[in-house]
């Protein structure tokens, strides 16, 4: 039961589609859906997926948490509550640090855990009529899993407003405060956003792309001091020294396609 919750469908280019497929409760998570988007994500580094599209069955995204879920978890004992938090905060970690570049297309609605699964993604489209909210302190929670996901797309100020306000807000507003980087049209025009993407990301070198994401999460917020600029330029050079960065550089000076697009 818990495996048709999410389906996993990988083309021969590598390219791992994720569908959240719990369309008829708008693809809210329980501890069940968590636990199975926790094997998908450790799956597709153990399969070597080239990357990876995070997208939803139905009119919604997600959701945020399943209702039965919650009162559920009203009852549990301090130590379970714990141990079921953490689960959640593993798997959203699972997914921010996925080594293959990352896409999540948004429709509809993205709430509480589901816009934190957003935020953990390299890269987020959405449909105008795509919906954001952090509801949680309407209901006497907070949204602390996901916090350090969403304060980094989109920063501390507009997380003071949105995570006290738990206004709703438009995907205009999610591109404005960097949680999201594109708005199209509709689902249609989304589909065809998210194949342009897909495109643009299956150009570069999948190593060098796994470099770059590990790159970001080493730069960002550290001081610019000597260690990080000896540490930068030690990255740099083992790249060049790449079979990767070799093959980059031959294919540039040859003026053709390098061997990963497939190209060639």
């Amino acid at each position: 039961m818990s495996e048709k919750t999410v389906i996993v469908e990988t083309d021969s280019r590598g390219v791992a589609t994720v569908t959240l497929n719990r369309p008829a409760v708008h693809n809210a998570f329980d501890d069940a859906m968590i636990a199975r988007l926790d094997e998908v994500f450790t799956g597709l580094v153990a399969d070597g997926a080239r990357l990876m599209v995070l997208r939803a069955a139905g009119r919604s995204f997600c959701a945020g948490a399943d209702a039965g879920w919650m009162k559920a978890s009203a009852q549990y004992s301090e130590a379970e509550n714990i141990a079921d938090a953490c689960r959640l905060s593993a798997m959203l970690a699972r997914l921010n640090g996925l080594p293959m570049p990352t896409l999540a297309l948004v429709q509809g609605a993205a709430f509480g855990g589901g816009l934190g699964l957003v935020a953990c993604c390299d890269i987020a489209l959405a449909a105008g009529r795509a919906r954001f909210c952090l509801s949680e302190v309407r209901l006497g929670l907070t949204p602390a899993t996901i916090s350090p996901y969403v304060v980094a797309a989109m920063g501390a100020r507009a997380a003071r407003r949105y995570f006290l306000s738990a206004e709703r807000f438009t995907a205009d507003e999610a591109r404005r405060l960097g949680l999201v980087h594109e708005v199209v049209g509709d689902e249609a025009a989304l589909a065809d956003a998210g194949a342009a993407m897909v495109s643009e990301l299956l150009a570069g070198a999948p190593g060098a792309q796994a470099a770059a994401k590990e790159l970001i999460f080493t730069v960002a917020g550290h001081p610019l001091d000597e260690a990080l600029r000896e540490d930068t330029a030690r990255r740099i050079a083992t790249r060049r020294a790449s079979a990767e960065g070799r093959e980059g550089l031959g294919a540039f000076l040859e003026k053709r396609k390098p061997k990963w697009t497939g190209d060639v």
